[in-house]
């Protein structure tokens, strides 16, 4: 199980993700509603710090198609797409722009979880998430068991370290940010501590 922490706005916090193995970082590039959201400046510094293997992931929410111009100019590995689109605008936003895509299904009741079937052709990684962006809320993680695809699957909604048992093997990603915050603010103690109680687990398994 891979992990993807998400959120990030400040220099420390993303050499600390890439310094203990953190898979995926997450910026959040477009909504500003969102105390994680970072300008265009800041997220250009970030994503230029050496990642060694670690992948870096642009969040938009409701892209325009300016901004997924614009944001197409960072050296990022992937775009992680909230929004009403179907197989054929996501397919022309990969090939125009050049990025993986990871695109997220907002989890609600247990029917959500289906929608992914018509991006599974051109996503890279299936995301389901929480129904709420900025207020993360708990679904049922185990609704996803009934789930077959050969498309990489991730969640996120309130995942904490407390959980990682019940869902270290339900999927290929985790995505976590909220758990690894301290009055609202990244803190790299719990980052260090997330990372390896996951490298412990593999371990383990």
């Amino acid at each position: 199980m891979k992990v993807k922490i998400c959120g990030l706005t400040k220099v420390e916090h993303v050499e600390a993700c890439v310094k203990h193995g953190s898979d995926y970082c997450g910026f959040i590039l477009n909504y500003p509603k969102s105390h994680r959201y970072i300008q265009f400046e800041k997220a250009k510094e970030l994503i230029s710090i050496e990642r060694k293997k670690t992948k870096y992931v642009g969040v938009l929410v409701n892209p325009k198609k300016g901004e997924l111009e614009k944001f197409s100019k960072l050296n990022l590995d992937y775009f992680q797409i909230y929004g009403n689109y179907n197989e054929k605008s996501i397919y022309n936003i990969k090939s125009k722009f050049g990025k993986k895509i990871i695109i997220a299904i907002q989890v609600k009741e247990r029917k959500d979880i289906f929608n992914y079937t018509k991006f599974e052709k051109v996503a890279d990684i299936i995301l389901w998430d929480s129904s709420g962006y900025e207020l993360s809320l708990e679904w049922d993680f185990d609704w996803i068991k009934s789930i077959q695809t050969n498309t990489t699957k991730m969640i996120a909604g309130k995942i904490n370290i407390n959980k990682l048992e019940k869902i270290f093997n339900l999927t290929d990603i985790i995505d976590v940010s909220g758990a690894l915050e301290t009055n609202k603010v990244k803190d790299i103690i719990k980052i260090k501590n997330f990372l390896n109680t996951i490298k412990r687990m593999k371990n383990e398994n």
